[in-house]
């Protein structure tokens, strides 16, 4: 399973915030070129681990991603451009 740090949380509820205000929206983890990951906005799957922060479905994540991101962590890393949110394989 992804572990998710509360700021990651936190962040990840700052750009649900800016995208939309439809409840039923979270923020998808999908795949993208081998190795990487991406977010869309999208609704919540029947087979999607959940995950919330302060009432706000946060994060989706599907049976497909969960199998590549098993044992990671989804934290938050300040760079010159900002906050990003980064995976990382835990030791």
């Amino acid at each position: 399973m992804l572990t998710v740090t509360e700021s990651a949380k936190q962040r990840l509820k700052e750009l649900l915030l800016a995208s939309t205000n439809d409840p039923d929206f979270g923020v998808r983890l999908v795949p993208k070129v081998p190795g990487q990951t991406g977010l869309v906005l999208d609704r919540e799957g029947f087979a999607d681990h959940v995950v919330e922060y302060e009432g706000a479905k946060v994060l989706l994540v599907g049976p497909e991603v969960a199998q590549l991101v098993a044992g990671a962590t989804l934290d938050t890393e300040d760079t010159p451009e900002g906050t990003k949110l980064v995976i990382s394989r835990n030791s």
